[in-house]
C-alpha cells in the first residue's frame, strides 16, 4: 500500500472536513485557529470587552457577533482586526464549502487582507493537490500564494520565496507552524532531483527555490498547478503547456496571471510595440488548451488561450489566481461550482 506524503500542515487542511465532492467544510477547529493568530490574542493589557469577545469566539467560533460588541473595543487597531476577522468568517460561513467561498471572492472582486486570501488559496491548493507525489507541482503552486523574488543567471531565472530572499530566517511564523512543532528555514536550496525529496519534512518552511528557465521543469510544473486548480475549482479539463516563442501566435484570447502581465498582453493585444525593458517583464508564456471546446464560449471555440506571467519592475513574482477564475472563455462560468 501506497501512503502519500504530507505537505502543508501549517494551513490547517487537517482541521478541515470533505463532502461527498471532496470540497472543504469549515469546522470549528479551523476556526478557532485564526484565533490564535497574534492579531487576535489580546495582550495582557487589552480591555475587558476584547478579551470576552476572544473567549467568547474560542467556546463558540460561529456565535454571531453584533457591530455593537466591536465598537467598544478600547483600542482602534484591534478593532480593526477584529471587524475584519468577523466579515472574513461570515464570507466562509455563508458558502458550502471554502471552495465556494473563494469563488464568491475572486468573481465578485470583495475586497479582503491579501494574507487572508493567500491562505485561503493555499488551503484549498493543498485538497486539489491531495496525493500529488511531484514535488516540482507543489513547489510551484506556492507560486499561487506566496510572492517570489526572481535572480537571474545567463541562461537560467531562478525563483525564491520572496520572505526567504528579503529577511531570511526573520519571517513571522504562522500559529499552527509554531503549534506543530515545525522547524524555521536554515538555509535554501535550489529544487532538483538531487534535492526533491527534502521538500517534503521542509515544504512549509517554503525554503526551495525553483527553476523557471525556458524548457525546464518549472514552468511545466507551472501549467500543471493551473489545470489542477481549474479542474477542482472550474470542472474543466484542460491541457497548459510553455510556449518557447512568442512570435507569430494568434491572440484570439489571453490572460495575465498578474498585473505586469495583463498590461502586457493588454499591448500585444493592440498591435504595440513593447519597450525592451516592459518586454524583459515577462518570465513565461503557456498555451492552455480545452480538452472539450464545448466548455468555452462559441466566438474562440477550439482556440487556445494564452496565459502570461510577468515580474514587476523590481523583479517580484506576484501571480493572481484569481485571473484564471474570472478571465477565461468559459461557457456558463457563474454555473460552474
Amino acid at each position: 500500500m501506497v501512503i502519500s506524503r504530507d505537505f502543508w500542515l501549517s494551513c490547517g487542511h487537517h482541521l478541515l472536513d470533505r463532502d461527498a465532492a471532496g470540497r472543504l467544510l469549515v469546522t470549528d477547529e479551523f476556526l478557532k485557529a485564526y484565533l490564535a493568530r497574534p492579531e487576535l490574542v489580546p495582550p495582557p493589557e487589552a480591555c475587558a470587552a476584547e478579551q470576552a469577545l476572544h473567549g467568547t469566539l474560542l467556546r463558540e467560533p460561529r456565535q454571531p457577533i453584533v457591530a455593537s460588541r466591536i465598537a467598544v473595543i478600547a483600542d482602534a487597531d484591534a478593532r480593526e482586526n477584529w471587524q475584519m476577522m468577523i466579515a472574513w468568517r461570515d464570507q466562509l460561513l455563508k458558502h458550502d464549502s471554502l471552495e465556494a467561498a473563494y469563488l464568491a471572492i475572486a468573481r465578485r472582486n470583495i475586497h479582503f487582507p491579501q494574507i487572508l486570501v493567500g491562505q485561503l488559496v493555499q488551503v484549498i491548493l493543498r485538497n486539489a493537490l491531495d496525493g500529488c507525489d511531484d514535488v516540482f507541482v507543489l513547489r510551484a503552486a506556492e507560486m499561487f500564494f506566496r510572492p517570489q523574488k526572481l535572480t537571474f543567471g545567463e541562461a537560467s531565472v531562478v525563483a525564491v520565496d520572496e520572505e526567504m530572499e528579503t529577511a531570511f530566517g526573520q519571517h513571522s511564523r504562522s500559529p499552527l507552524l509554531a503549534l506543530l512543532g515545525l522547524p524555521a528555514a536554515t538555509e535554501v536550496d535550489l529544487l532538483s532531483e538531487a534535492t526533491a525529496g527534502s521538500y517534503w519534512k521542509r515544504s512549509d518552511r517554503f525554503d526551495m527555490a525553483l527553476d523557471l528557465s525556458p524548457g525546464g521543469r518549472g514552468m511545466s510544473a507551472l501549467g500543471n498547478v493551473i489545470a489542477r486548480w481549474l479542474a477542482h475549482l472550474l470542472a474543466i479539463d484542460v491541457v497548459v503547456e510553455p510556449v518557447a516563442e512568442a512570435q507569430n501566435l494568434t491572440w484570439s484570447w489571453y490572460v495575465g496571471l498578474n498585473s505586469e502581465a495583463t498590461y502586457i498582453g493588454d499591448a500585444i493585444w493592440r498591435g504595440e510595440d513593447l519597450a525592451d525593458e516592459v518586454r524583459a517583464q515577462l518570465i513565461g508564456l503557456l498555451r492552455l488548451s480545452f480538452r472539450d471546446p464545448a466548455d468555452m464560449i462559441e466566438k474562440v471555440r477550439g482556440e487556445p488561450v494564452y496565459l502570461l506571467l510577468a515580474m514587476a519592475t523590481d523583479e517580484a513574482l506576484r501571480m493572481k489566481p484569481q485571473n484564471l477564475l474570472s478571465g477565461l472563455p468559459i461557457r456558463d462560468a457563474e454555473a460552474v461550482n
